[in-house]
């Protein structure tokens, strides 16, 4: 429990790790973001803590900041994209019956794991 996991984009850290949900701290660094994807089996909340990102979810793009929060169904197509000059970080909450990472559907990523 909460190790840091490193990624080409930054970091996460596993906050908590239930039956029912999983939490975890996400560090993207500027100019980055993890891969364009969706979920079969959960649902995430993001709460924006520190820095300015550009959230696109179903194609769609809006700008987040500290204390927004995010609300991401099961199958919807999300990314976030550091679009500042800081790491911007949120708090990841994972809803649903499985929160493996062979859950993750990658449809773009700029590191080629597509």
């Amino acid at each position: 429990m909460n190790e840091l996991v490193e990624k080409p984009w930054g970091s996460y850290t596993n906050l908590m790790d239930e039956p029912y949900t999983k939490v975890k701290k996400i560090v993207i660094k500027p100019g980055q973001s993890p891969s364009y994807q969706y979920h079969f089996k959960r649902s995430e909340i993001w709460v924006v803590v520190q820095g300015i990102g550009k959230c696109k979810i179903d194609d769609q793009i809006t700008t987040h900041e500290a204390g927004d929060v995010i609300y991401i169904l099961k199958e919807q197509k999300h990314q976030f994209t550091n679009v500042g000059n800081s790491d911007l970080i949120f708090v990841e909450i994972q809803l649903g019956d499985y929160f493996g990472e062979d859950d993750i559907v990658r449809l773009e990523d700029k590191y080629g794991r597509v």
